[in-house]
């Protein structure tokens, strides 16, 4: 069942719930589809908006299943049962992060140019995504903001899982999602337009966001 109309939708109604927030708070959303729902919050509040990208540790001969997941500054979480099922060697999980870290910092300069990192120490963090499934990525981007010094991280999703949304209430500040519903198969389920993001919507709406704070 259909909970939102689009992304954009999504981030009007995200933003109505996000009570408290900092005037210094810097939004960062995950590409792609994230950037969406994070630019109508950053629009709404009158915030900064930038991305920050983790990516999934794909399992030797099976890319598609994930060990773990790399954040931009080399922070990396592994789901320890599946590694010790299938036998994981060490050596392939830190060749993997290379891998992964040096995709993650091609699409990021992709999508910011030659704009600057955001400054992420001791400041109000409100982590974006369009909806969130196992969640292993978003763990490791929300590590990956504490270690690099972040005063409070607030993950901010549509919708996600009752499981999956416990976890995160664990490790994050806060966490604020629209809607756990069950039973919860793919995010995509949940919107009636889903479709793909492209790369040049998503540097079209990180540019409007830093004309306006210009």
């Amino acid at each position: 069942m259909a909970l939102f109309k689009n992304r954009t939708e999504a981030g009007k109604q995200l933003t109505k719930a996000l009570t408290s927030v900092n005037e210094d708070a810097l939004i960062l959303a995950v590409p792609r589809g994230g950037v969406v729902v994070g630019y109508e919050i950053a629009h709404a509040l009158n915030l900064p908006l930038d991305v920050t990208i983790a990516k999934k540790i794909g399992a030797p001969g099976n890319p598609e299943l994930a060990v773990g997941a790399v954040a931009e500054d080399g922070t990396y979480l592994l789901d320890d049962s599946v590694v010790e099922m299938l036998g994981v060697p060490q050596d392939y999980i830190l060749a993997e992060v290379e891998r992964q870290k040096t995709e993650i910092k091609r699409r990021l300069k992709t999508y910011r140019g030659d704009a600057l990192d955001p400054e992420i120490k001791g400041r109000e963090i409100i982590l974006v995504d369009d909806g969130v499934a196992t969640g292993s990525t978003l763990k490791a981007a929300l590590r990956s903001l504490q270690k690099r010094g972040a005063k409070t991280v607030t993950v901010a999703v549509p919708v996600g899982p009752v499981d999956t949304i416990l976890e995160l209430k664990k490790q994050a500040n806060r966490v604020v999602c629209l809607a756990t519903p069950e039973p919860f198969y793919a995010i995509g389920e949940f919107y009636e337009d889903f479709n793909q993001t492209t790369d040049n919507e998503v540097i079209e709406l990180l540019k409007r966001c830093r004309e306006v704070k210009a």
